[in-house]
């Protein structure tokens, strides 16, 4: 069972394990989430690709826009081929999907781009396609209908979430690391205790009642766990990164 992490690298080397754990589980759809606002994805990228090295040039990695894959096709030097989702451009998506890539990575997808994301993983068919610090289920995009809405949530339904990490304030967290269960933990005297595990991810009105009670909404209580108050100092590490 996973711990709540130290600092930034531990968390991206669990995140690393627990994708390794549910592709070995079968699962072609998941989704990698630090949510921090101060973080950039691609500093996350940087070391979470490394997972995906003995796959070489049958790795493809897709950034949201044309600008973020030029920057990263610059500054990295990778055996992969880096590529844009390409929302609202006339390239085909079978152009963008090789037969003989392997796996597939998506950087940052926004929920503008869920109609040409659907599409390339129909493409992609049954290889393994992960998004990392993705914003698929943004409310403050502007100018989606209902019609959108419905493909977003349809589309984000077929995606498993093998590691989550976000602080819901100062001293509150929710974390999940494949194949453990989803967690709530709160900070009591500078250390964080485990107060309940779930399922699946708890929403805002469950999370208030986990929160009230001090267990999870189905009424059972878990044993404390207690771990010192990481969430500050992965914040403070986070900061120290994006400066």
């Amino acid at each position: 069972m996973a711990e709540l992490p130290k600092n930034l690298e531990e968390a991206i080397a669990q995140s690393r394990t627990a994708t390794q754990a549910a592709l070995a589980d079968g699962y072609t759809r998941l989704q990698v989430e630090f949510l921090f606002p101060e973080l950039k994805p691609i500093s996350v990228a940087e070391q979470y690709i490394p997972l995906f090295a003995d796959y070489e040039s049958r790795l493809k990695v897709f950034f949201a826009d044309a600008g973020a894959a030029a920057l990263a096709r610059r500054d990295w030097d990778v055996p992969f081929t880096i590529s844009d989702v390409g929302t609202g451009r006339a390239t085909t998506v079978g152009a963008k999907i090789q037969p003989e890539e392997e796996i597939f990575l998506f950087i940052a997808p926004t929920a503008v781009e869920v109609s040409q994301l659907e599409k390339l993983c129909a493409e992609i068919g049954d290889r393994p396609a992960i998004f990392l610090n993705p914003r698929l289920e943004d409310s403050g995009v502007v100018g989606i209908g209902y019609a959108a809405r419905q493909v977003r949530q349809r589309f984000i339904n077929t995606i498993e979430s093998c590691y989550y990490l976000r602080p819901v304030d100062d001293q509150t967290a929710v974390f999940r690391c494949y194949p453990g269960l989803w967690e709530v933990w709160v900070e009591s005297n500078d250390e964080y205790q485990k107060i309940a595990e779930l399922p699946k991810r708890p929403s805002g009105d469950e999370l208030d009642l986990i929160l009230a009670q001090g267990q999870s909404p189905t009424g059972t209580d878990t044993a404390p766990a207690k771990k010192p108050s990481v969430f500050k100092s992965l914040q403070r590490f986070i900061k120290a990164l994006s400066s």
